[in-house]
């Protein structure tokens, strides 16, 4: 069940309010709608996706491929299509997409035989 904004406690309203400001929407998602059930989650899942996809030395699209990235990884339905929206509006292209699956498709099949092999590590490679 997803907690409305008009059937939320105190609480979760005012972090829904800083979610919608933050993100200069009038929109909450199902995700934080989920998270709200439990306020402490839903406050500390929010801070940390604040303070993460903020402005840093990455910018907003690369942010939001790397989310994409992960997210195809972990076979997250959900994220892959908020991302997939969120990447888009930060300026990703038709062709940066298929890159991004490429090489994220590549990066999985390489680290399963690494992993199945157990490559040992170079010297050259560490620290």
């Amino acid at each position: 069940m997803l907690i409305e904004y008009s059937d939320a406690s105190a609480e979760v309203r005012a972090i829904y309010e800083d979610i919608m400001t933050t993100r200069q929407t009038d929109y909450i998602n199902n995700f934080w709608k989920t998270l709200a059930h439990d306020p402490a989650t839903l406050r500390r899942t929010w801070e940390g996706v604040k303070e993460i996809m903020s402005p840093g030395a990455l910018d907003a699209v690369t942010k939001e491929m790397i989310y994409l990235a992960v997210s195809t990884t972990n076979q997250c339905g959900y994220c892959i299509a908020s991302h997939t929206v969120a990447a888009r509006k930060a300026g990703m292209t038709d062709e940066m997409f298929a890159e991004v699956m490429a090489v994220t498709a590549m990066a999985n099949s390489t680290n399963r035989l690494a992993s199945g092999y157990q490559v040992v590590i170079d010297e050259r490679f560490k620290g």
